[in-house]
């Protein structure tokens, strides 16, 4: 019999129910209610939640959505920290067919307005914790403000509230009908919109589709071995990039999600301790954090998969953090490729190796996830590829299914970033004859600190507006704590007297976010430019080293 066609398409309809079900990570919650619905999911202080628990309060959460009109399409923005309710967010907006927008919590007041506005949100849910940023956000939005619902958190900042009560978190749930939850008709639509840093000007909307978290989501299940023993203690914040999707992803695995809604050196180790955590992911500073505490001298009692990203850390920290009983996973990404989209993958032959040897080869970005398809260095005009010797210089450029669907609003930037093909990350790096990526430079001057992308850009702009200053630059000023940390040079407007360092950063305190507030200011006759005009940023690099070696 003859076979050799049996493969090839049918001529009948290409797809249908029986063979094509819209991927949303919403399934993952419901697929876990039916499998373990009595299993631990959440851990929230005294609070804990099965998987039961959890699923019924999110159908409530989107029920309650649904009663105050959020329709298909409507942003629900939120402002919390790591909470049962922000685990919640992630399934029950989606669930009443809203796009989620977890706005980063760290950001001032005229930062949280203009994303609100950008976002046209319709619904924002907030920690009272939160309330006094909230209100200097509101009153950028008098003409269009959004519903408001507060989750009463243990802590209340006391500031004064001139306006209409918002709806209590709890009682809202309590009242509201569970929704009955329903896939999107197309799994491309938008689940999700996260802000950029501004790296260019303003923050830029990143669209994240149903398709595409679901993606990156079973991605990082298996890129961190996560399973159903899994115990993951939340120290990274669940409003970047929804926490890299391990939102989605622990759920995805069945396995507890711990929160932590402040991360606490003492408490991160007593909870390892405790709750038996067996993964966690957080910025190069929080290793710091955790080698400074004396408990840290004792071995952990099981060993913790700890994923890291941001700044990239060095090596005595990584050698230091695997003697101690973690298992360092480095990871490199983007709010672009939601989250991680390179990981240092560990290769057997490394295990041999002294903690030392091992952790010079950890501190790589590494290779492509599950869910990108092809990772290259290119050069940024003609596009080709650079070779991959561990010397020659290239753009980063990702292709896959968890590139983002672009930017809100603004075509422009989105054909600029991917309309070649490929992602342009922006980052330079090189590619080593193993095919694991290292990178060397940024091309767009982002300072990352704490874990925190923070737009030199941004800065400039903001201190140009001081009356005393003619010129300023500004560059990231490596930092044994943060990682990294802006340092401006400052050049004085004529005619006016040099401003004091002091006096200047409590100005810049008054009109930035405290974290991008420069850690130092060196005064200048003026700043290095070429013969076109052109700032050379690499000069006060240099000028910058020259300065912290006679320090």
């Amino acid at each position: 019999m003859d076979n050799s066609g049996a493969t090839q398409q049918s001529s009948g309809p290409p797809q249908g129910e029986s063979n094509h079900v819209p991927l949303s990570p919403i399934s993952f919650l419901e697929r876990a209610v039916r499998v373990h619905p009595d299993r631990l999911a959440v851990v929230d202080g005294d609070v804990t939640l099965s998987y039961r628990g959890f699923y019924q309060r999110s159908r409530q959460l989107a029920g309650a959505l649904q009663a105050m009109g959020i329709t298909p399409g409507n942003v629900v923005s939120t402002l919390g920290m790591n909470s049962r309710a922000m685990l919640e967010a992630h399934y029950g907006v989606p669930m009443a067919g809203g796009v989620l927008n977890a706005i980063n919590a760290r950001l001032d007041g005229a930062s949280i307005a203009f994303i609100m506005a950008h976002a046209e949100s319709r619904v924002l849910i907030f920690d009272r914790s939160l309330r006094s940023v909230v209100v200097k956000a509101l009153a950028q939005l008098e003409s269009s403000p959004p519903l408001l619902i507060e989750v009463e958190d243990a802590s209340d900042d006391g500031s004064p509230w001139d306006r209409p009560a918002p709806h209590a978190y709890e009682s809202l749930l309590e009242s509201a009908t569970p929704c009955s939850p329903r896939l999107p008709d197309d799994e491309c639509d938008c689940i999700a919109l996260n802000y950029t840093s501004g790296t260019t000007g303003n923050p830029k909307g990143v669209i994240y589709s149903h398709r595409g978290a679901y993606l990156n989501a079973l991605s990082n299940t298996l890129t961190l071995k996560m399973d159903d023993r899994t115990v993951y203690l939340w120290t990274l914040p669940m409003f970047h990039c929804n926490g890299w999707t391990h939102t989605w992803a622990v759920t995805a695995a069945g396995g507890t999600h711990v929160c932590m809604r402040r991360v606490e050196p003492a408490r991160v180790l007593n909870m390892i301790h405790a709750r038996g955590i067996t993964h966690m992911a957080a910025a190069p500073i929080i290793m710091t954090m955790l080698l400074d505490r004396p408990e840290a001298s004792t071995p952990l009692p099981r060993p913790v998969l700890l994923a890291t990203g941001g700044a990239p850390p060095n090596s005595a920290t990584i050698a230091r953090m695997s003697a101690l009983g973690f298992d360092v996973l480095h990871l490199y990404g983007m709010t672009e490729t939601y989250g991680p989209s390179l990981v240092c993958q560990f290769q057997p032959e490394w295990s041999s190796m002294t903690h030392e040897a091992r952790a010079r080869l950890q501190i790589r970005q590494g290779v492509g996830t599950f869910a990108i398809e092809r990772v290259a260095l290119k050069d940024p005009v003609t596009h080709e590829d650079v070779p991959a010797d561990g010397q020659s210089l290239g753009h980063l450029m990702l292709r896959g299914n968890t590139i983002m669907q672009g930017y809100i609003k603004n075509p422009d930037a989105t054909r600029e970033a991917m309309g070649r093909g490929w992602l342009d990350t922006g980052d330079i790096a090189v590619m080593h004859e193993d095919g694991y990526i290292e990178i060397r430079d940024r091309a767009k001057d982002i300072i990352i600190s704490g874990g925190e992308s923070i737009s030199s850009i941004e800065i400039e702009e903001i201190m140009m507006s001081h009356p005393a200053i003619r010129e300023v630059a500004v560059i990231a000023r490596p930092h044994d704590f943060w990682g990294e940390t802006p340092h401006a040079f400052v050049v004085s407007a004529s005619g006016t007297d040099t401003p004091n360092e002091a006096d200047l950063l409590n100005w810049c305190r008054e009109h930035m976010a405290h974290f991008k507030v420069p850690r130092h200011i060196t005064f200048q006759t003026s700043l290095p430019r070429t013969s076109t005009g052109k700032l050379q940023k690499y000069a006060l690099r240099e000028h910058q080293k020259t300065q912290m070696a006679t320090a």
